[in-house]
């Protein structure tokens, strides 16, 4: 079974933006890995990617040159698109990889997630698996076949939860704050989960 992981990195960060300057990307701020290291945010999230995982396509703006190569470094396949549309963006990612037995969709900007956690997720995709921790539904969430035709279809700023209601969604428990967290604030690059 080939499921490709699809890396969401077309969003422009505004709120990261309003905070810490125009021209700083919330991809390429450094933080520290939950293994120690100091990376961009956007290279912790492809280091957490599994290894076996090798079929990835990460999705970004044409002129984000350093993600582009961060990403080709980490074996993705780069879609360049002109949306930051998180529906639009999967839509093309699917697109790339139609032939595909699943989709695993993670989030540009959610370094601090366990690779335990993404291998779990990732564990029977033959409908919908999205991590749970504390009660709240994380990222990243992995889509069966079945559902190719219906993430193709998503457009703008619509993400994929819409289609929860249209399959069974198996709720993977996880003891990982990391599913929960994202950098839309420069603050939120330290991580420490309660």
């Amino acid at each position: 079974m080939t499921v490709t992981v699809i890396v969401l990195a077309a969003g422009q960060g505004s709120r990261f933006r309003a905070e810490a300057g125009a021209d700083r990307d919330k991809l390429l701020a450094e933080c520290v890995g939950r293994d120690g290291v100091v990376r961009p945010v956007i290279e912790q999230v492809l280091v957490n990617l599994p290894a076996w995982a090798l079929k990835r396509v990460l999705v970004t703006s044409p002129e984000r040159l350093e993600v582009i190569r961060l990403a080709q470094v980490h074996g993705c396949e780069v879609v360049q698109l002109c949306s930051a549309g998180i529906g639009d963006s999967i839509a093309a990612a699917v697109a790339a990889s139609a032939s595909s037995d699943g989709w695993l969709v993670v989030l540009g900007d959610m370094p601090f997630i366990l690779p335990s956690s993404i291998e779990r997720v990732l564990e029977h995709v033959d409908s919908i698996n999205v991590p749970v921790h504390a009660g709240q539904y994380g990222h990243p969430v992995a889509f069966g076949r079945a559902f190719g035709p219906a993430l193709m279809a998503l457009t703008g700023d619509r993400g994929a939860k819409p289609l929860f209601a249209q399959g069974q969604v198996r709720e993977i428990q996880v003891n990982d704050p990391g599913v929960l967290w994202d950098v839309d604030l420069p603050h939120l690059l330290d991580f420490k989960p309660l």
